[in-house]
């Protein structure tokens, strides 16, 4: 499998000398989701930021795949905690956005823009402000956003820690589906050893700060998966070994 993402002795200190990650390595494979967890203050959405070039490592090296994106767009998307949508602008807008800031028209971004919105469940919502808009619906434009540009490469830091479960368990469903839909390779931070197990590929466990990549949980379960992988025997296993492998760590798993 081609590297699309390659992490070699990564370490970040910030200003104030606090020692967020040490002697990171990690690599994850082009179309391969991969889920870091491990304990609040670990450097989990550090090192993510570092990928997505927000941050700089002190030390060690991040290597990205090169591969095309939209026109004059970059070849990766990020998905924050909170869907930070612009309150003046209309859901439309708002997913337009990343290909306003290409050069992209109204106009002409409209017909992939409208596409998106259909894709994620949001067709009928196009000219609604975000404070018309439930939480899952928010999260679902801040998806819609990330994913119009037609990025290979899709960053996401706790989107769905904020929802309820059953919208939760939704997006998780839709999310699994869009990311074999586009071929994407994502790299996803929670807390939850649940959402981690379902999503995931490979789970990446992290120590508590300095971060350190400390143990790896291949989910070698076939895909779509469904409410039947959710109650299944296997499921509860690997959660369990995901669950341990953060005990060892040093820190009690948050569910």
């Amino acid at each position: 499998m081609d590297q699309a993402i390659t992490i070699e002795g990564v370490g970040k200190r910030f200003a104030n000398a606090t020692q967020a990650l040490a002697s990171v390595s990690l690599s994850v494979g082009a179309g391969e989701f991969v889920t870091i967890v491990g304990p609040s203050g670990c450097g989990k959405s550090t090192l993510l930021r570092m990928v997505a070039g927000l941050e700089r490592p002190t030390e060690g090296s991040i290597r990205l795949a090169e591969l095309p994106g939209e026109r004059g767009v970059p070849p990766m998307s990020f998905v924050f905690q909170e869907p930070t949508l612009m309150p003046w602008a209309t859901v439309s807008d708002n997913v337009w956005l990343p290909l306003r800031l290409a050069g992209r028209t109204r106009s002409e971004a409209r017909p992939q823009v409208g596409a998106l919105l259909g894709a994620v469940g949001l067709q009928g919502f196009e000219s609604a402000y975000p404070r018309e808009l439930s939480g899952g619906m928010k999260m679902r434009v801040s998806i819609a956003r990330a994913l119009v540009s037609r990025p290979w490469l899709l960053l996401m830091d706790e989107p769905f820690a904020a929802l309820d479960e059953i919208t939760r368990e939704r997006l998780n469903d839709d999310l699994l589906g869009w990311w074999r839909e586009r071929g994407l390779t994502a790299l996803f931070v929670t807390h939850s050893v649940f959402e981690a197990v379902y999503l995931s590929q490979r789970v990446v466990v992290m120590s508590p700060r300095p971060g350190r990549v400390v143990a790896q949980v291949a989910i070698d379960e076939p895909y779509p998966r469904d409410d039947g992988f959710r109650t299944s025997q296997r499921y509860a296993l690997l959660c369990s070994q995901v669950s341990r492998a953060l005990r060892d760590a040093g820190q009690e798993p948050l569910r």
